[in-house]
């Protein structure tokens, strides 16, 4: 059975599954971008579908925790320098 580990010294301590170096952040990544778990198998031999369940499993208890997480709209959103600046000259 595959389950979810981090040391540091492998990933630079991201949770991998065990007996690899396939982080769970590759898995989700993998998953939203359309591929399927059979897939994800074919391309990563020592993984297991069990493997992919554990990632699963492990993301959706991290998310449980209670903690804001931005959206990518609110993490990226570029401020706009042309109002930020002329809102700032306004006020002198």
């Amino acid at each position: 059975m595959q389950k979810i580990v981090s040391e540091p010294k492998i990933m630079m301590g991201k949770p991998v599954i065990s007996g690899t170096r396939i982080t769970v952040e590759l898995i989700l990544e993998k998953l939203a971008a359309g591929e399927t778990p059979q897939q994800i198998l074919e391309a990563h031999p020592r993984l297991s579908d069990e493997g992919i369940k554990a990632a699963l499993a492990f993301a959706a208890q991290a998310l449980r925790y209670d903690v804001v997480y931005p959206t990518i709209e609110k993490a990226f959103a570029p401020i706009p320098l042309r109002h930020h600046v002329s809102s700032t000259i306004s006020k002198i």
